[in-house]
């Protein structure tokens, strides 16, 4: 089992440090990706076909939206699989990488959530694009820290053995 394992980094005295099993780790990111591009499909599809608000581009595009929900859905999974690579390099050398990885994605979402605020389109799609931008964003963090949680352990003993 220790080959599926890699070591934190540090001089053999790292107690308290992560073992990480980068296969669990990287096959639930992802899976995180596939969901965050269906979550941002789904988020169009709700908020064009039902909602009627133009996100994503103008009403005349249909329910689907353009090629502009395709992107999302491409950003999103590209998103989920850097955060599922911050998190791998968080576990190996950092203490506490939850907490960072929390802020991280935490003010990243934020900015990403803000932006439809700084174009001309209408309120009502700037809040729709903002929503749907924060529930991406907690899908990848939230998903990414339960499959780091379950791809992890503590490291016991003072022996880098």
């Amino acid at each position: 089992m220790s080959d599926d394992y890699t070591r934190s980094l540090g001089d053999g005295g790292d107690n308290g440090r992560t073992s990480v099993n980068a296969k669990q780790l990287w096959t639930g990111g992802a899976a995180t990706a596939l969901v965050a591009a269906l979550v941002g499909f789904v988020a169009v599809v709700v908020m064009r076909g039902v909602l009627r608000i133009p996100v994503l581009g103008p009403s005349r595009y249909g329910t689907l939206g353009d090629v502009s929900t395709a992107r999302l859905c491409l950003f999103a999974a590209l998103a989920a699989l850097l955060a599922t690579a911050l998190m791998h390099l968080l576990l190996v050398t950092t203490p506490r990488p939850n907490l960072f990885f929390g802020w991280i994605v935490t003010l990243a979402t934020v900015a990403v959530a803000v932006r439809p605020f700084t174009t001309d389109a209408a309120l009502q799609t700037q809040v729709a694009s903002c929503a749907l931008n924060v529930v991406i964003g907690l899908a990848i963090g939230t998903l990414v820290t339960g499959v780091a949680a379950g791809a992890s352990r503590p490291r016991r003993g003072t022996t880098g053995g």
